[in-house]
């Protein structure tokens, strides 16, 4: 298994992917959009025959200038790939690259209120918190939860001489 950067040429197998594991599926001029946009930002995992099996694709928000901020579009792995770290893995490479290459002050999401597996994995292990529900946000009119995860927390900050010198003194 390896994940790597996703690249045009995955976007028909991350859209399979799709299409296979969500209710909530694009248009290929969607990934499209998010390959060439951000090719930063999105990933796929890989089985040991080359095989995708999974991806996260990601965006900046492009809405809110006031805080830069990353979106988590869409999250899948195939069902037989699942409960190996694969998804956690992705979304710390996407939230990683956010705010390393964006300045990213947080990553946002949406995840139905009735997945609680992707509520698990998006509170427990990554540390998301829900932001807000948000009523009959998908199309069959299921609730979401906006979940947030604040990246400035993530950062460590570098220390110059001067703050070297005060620890030293202190």
């Amino acid at each position: 298994m390896s994940i790597r950067q996703a690249t045009v040429e995955d976007l028909i197998a991350i859209q399979n992917c799709n299409l296979l594991d969500l209710p909530e599926n694009y248009q290929m001029k969607y990934y499209l959009y998010h390959a060439l946009s951000w090719p930063q930002l999105s990933y796929v995992a890989e089985n040991s025959q080359g095989k995708i099996v999974g991806y996260v694709l990601a965006k900046m928000d492009e809405e809110d200038n006031s805080s830069p901020h990353g979106h988590i579009t869409s999250l899948s792995v195939m069902r037989t790939y699942r409960r190996l770290g694969l998804a956690e893995k992705m979304m710390q490479q996407s939230t990683q690259q956010m705010l390393q290459v964006f300045g990213a002050h947080y990553v946002s999401l949406h995840v139905r209120k009735t997945n609680r597996a992707a509520i698990g994995l998006y509170r427990d292990t990554l540390k998301f918190s829900v932001h807000e529900v948000e009523k009959k946000y998908y199309a069959d009119g299921e609730d979401a939860y906006a979940m947030r995860l604040q990246l400035k927390d993530l950062v460590k900050k570098p220390r110059g001489v001067v703050e070297e010198v005060n620890q030293l003194a202190a």
